[in-house]
């Protein structure tokens, strides 16, 4: 069966590596649907929105998961179709979210002065291949 978990709390600072105080994350749920959980974790998410070091996210538990990083250079701020002869670049797949976010900063730091670049991180069951309309997209490597 299914679960899912609201993970976060205040960390550190902004890089939302470390909790504040050294603690650890907090755990909301379990939820049995992807929905119960995204209205606990708005319910957080507002809670904390005046605190710039506050973090949630949702991660799901019992399925074989794997995390992308997902991106590279834009037409545009809009995000939405990738520069010509460019394609969005995947990389994964990485076995835990914190491995993926560790990939997703270092690329996201590369490009820090390019407005027209854009990494995310993406969650896909193991086995399934990324998806997208643009031809290099589902070139996958670390």
């Amino acid at each position: 069966m299914t679960r899912f978990w609201v993970i976060g709390g205040n960390y550190a600072d902004t890089n939302f590596d470390r909790i504040q105080g050294g603690g650890k994350e907090e755990r909301i749920g379990p939820f049995s649907t992807y929905e119960a959980a995204k209205a606990a974790w708005q319910k957080r998410a507002w809670e904390t929105v005046d605190q710039a070091n506050a973090r949630y996210r949702i991660e799901e538990e019992g399925g074989e998961i794997c995390f992308w990083v997902v991106g590279g250079p834009y037409c545009d701020t809009t995000f939405s179709e990738p520069a010509p002869g460019g394609g969005e670049q995947w990389f994964g797949p990485f076995e835990s979210y914190d491995e993926a976010k560790t990939a997703w900063s270092r690329h996201a730091w590369s490009t820090v002065d390019d407005a027209m670049c854009r990494y995310r991180i993406e969650k896909l069951h193991k086995g399934e291949h990324p998806k997208s309309g643009h031809p290099k997209a589902a070139k996958a490597h670390r």
